[in-house]
């Protein structure tokens, strides 16, 4: 197996087309800090990151996922993983005026999801209003709306899921945990990591053959009850609650999904203590059968959970 080049999913844009109600969901309900504005973008920061930003919420015409940030794990990594990325025709070149990073390597996926890659970084810095009274967290417990601590993964939808692995795999050294194999033979969704976590990064299959959507992006709680209130803080607020609390059978995540103002599937999640320490870790495949089962205490997977992403596709 390759040596692991990434060190974790950083950041990731997220496009709406009414960027002050997406912003207000974000540090209302979320519990997130605006740190930076810049022109029709805004960053927001989650209380445990140690990073600058963790998500750049753009206003644009549509709903729908922009970049997603990738840090490496040296600069030996960083100088790897664009050799690869290049050879591979994915790459789209350098920037180095993104807010919080030095030098960026712009490139796609398969699909088309724009991704950025870097290692210098800007730690976050908090104020007197955010100071922590405990030094080994980034920024005070906020105590309000639904007090995600971090990014935890973002699961893309893609018109061909193996094209997609195979540059997981490769092109950025992650290791798959869990796959959804159909009855003909083909996958359906593939689970890959990059740390110890179980998960960073997901591809399911884009029912409308379209490329470049997003399926959601996750967030991660404390506990279970952190979610549980979440729900109450979202019934309140007026946001569309798809479907949860409940608990996942795939990677056994204790789940809540909701639509943000501008559409985009949001999750947030616990996945307790369940990690990947085994460096010989066996994929684990669900069939079709067992997923027609629902969730793993028996909730029925609605249907918008298959056929609702962003931006939106009219057939």
């Amino acid at each position: 197996m390759a040596e692991r080049d990434i060190a974790h999913v950083s950041a990731v844009e997220l496009r709406t087309p009414v960027l002050d109600d997406t912003v207000r969901f974000f540090t209302d309900q979320m519990a997130m800090e605006v740190v930076e504005r810049r022109g029709n973008s805004v960053y927001l920061h989650a209380w445990d990151d140690y990073e600058a930003f963790t998500v750049k919420v753009a206003g644009t015409d549509t709903s729908g996922i922009g970049r997603t940030w990738l840090r490496a794990r040296s600069p030996e990594a960083l100088e790897r993983r664009v050799r690869d990325l290049e050879a591979a025709g994915l790459g789209e070149g350098w920037i180095s005026d993104e807010f919080g990073y030095g030098p960026v390597f712009h490139f796609t996926d398969p699909d088309g999801h724009p991704f950025g890659i870097y290692y210098e970084t800007r730690r976050y810095t908090a104020s007197d209003a955010t100071r922590p009274s405990l030094k080994n967290q980034a920024a005070r417990f906020p105590g309000r709306g639904a007090n995600v601590r971090r990014l935890d993964h973002v699961n893309f939808l893609a018109r061909d899921v193996p094209v997609n692995e195979e540059f997981l795999a490769t092109a950025l050294t992650g290791r798959a945990s869990e796959q959804i194999v159909l009855n003909d033979g083909t996958k359906a969704a593939v689970w890959y990591t990059f740390t110890d976590k179980s998960y960073d990064l997901v591809y399911t299959r884009d029912w409308t053959g379209t490329e470049g959507r997003l399926h959601h992006v996750a967030f991660a709680t404390d506990t279970r009850e952190d979610i549980l209130r979440a729900a109450d803080v979202f019934l309140e607020a007026g946001v569309h609650i798809e479907t949860g609390p409940h608990k996942h059978a795939i990677q056994q995540t204790f789940f809540l999904y909701v639509w943000e103002p501008g559409g985009n599937r949001i999750e947030l999640c616990n996945a307790g203590a369940r990690l990947l320490l085994a460096p010989d870790h066996e994929v684990i495949t669900w069939t079709e059968t067992e997923r027609a089962k629902g969730q793993a205490w028996g909730l029925r997977t609605i249907e918008s959970f298959h056929t609702h992403g962003t931006p939106p596709v009219v057939l």
